[in-house]
């Protein structure tokens, strides 16, 4: 199987987990696009507001807010004030999303890290730089690509 084939049937596989893992939780794809966001950005140690969070996927003001009231209601997201500048909100994941997702996601995580262990770092290095670039390319097509 091709490089480029063999990553998409990873990505569908990938979204059909998500998509499972949506469902049994009454979530909508989008709900799980942004935990998945809201968990990198704070894995990285960046501050997400409603608005950055909305860009990252491509929402507008509206439908962000109608997101966000769903995901509180839910319990796995909480808005607050950024301590600095009161007048912005800030939004994170609460521990019962990351208790879900682990729940759901720990054998397929524990999974890939056993297959990482199979390579060299070196070989690692060439994956992640393929991905990277894999990355840039879905991040940079244009639209109908």
């Amino acid at each position: 199987m091709g490089l480029v084939h063999l990553l998409r049937a990873v990505t569908v596989e990938l979204h059909l987990r998500g998509a499972e893992f949506a469902e049994r939780g009454g979530l909508h794809p989008t709900d799980l696009r942004a935990l998945i966001r809201l968990l990198d950005a704070e894995r990285a140690g960046e501050a997400l507001t409603p608005g950055r969070l909305g860009d990252a996927l491509r929402l507008n003001s509206a439908g962000t807010t109608a997101l966000l009231d769903r995901l509180e209601r839910k319990g796995l997201v909480r808005r607050s004030r950024d301590p600095r500048d009161r007048r912005r909100v800030l939004v994170a994941v609460e521990p019962k999303a990351v208790e879900l997702g682990r729940s759901f996601f720990g054998p397929l995580i524990g999974g890939l890290v056993d297959a990482a262990e199979e390579f060299t770092a070196d070989e690692l290095e060439v994956v992640r730089r393929y991905l990277a670039a894999a990355l840039h390319a879905a991040e940079t097509a244009g639209p109908g690509a």
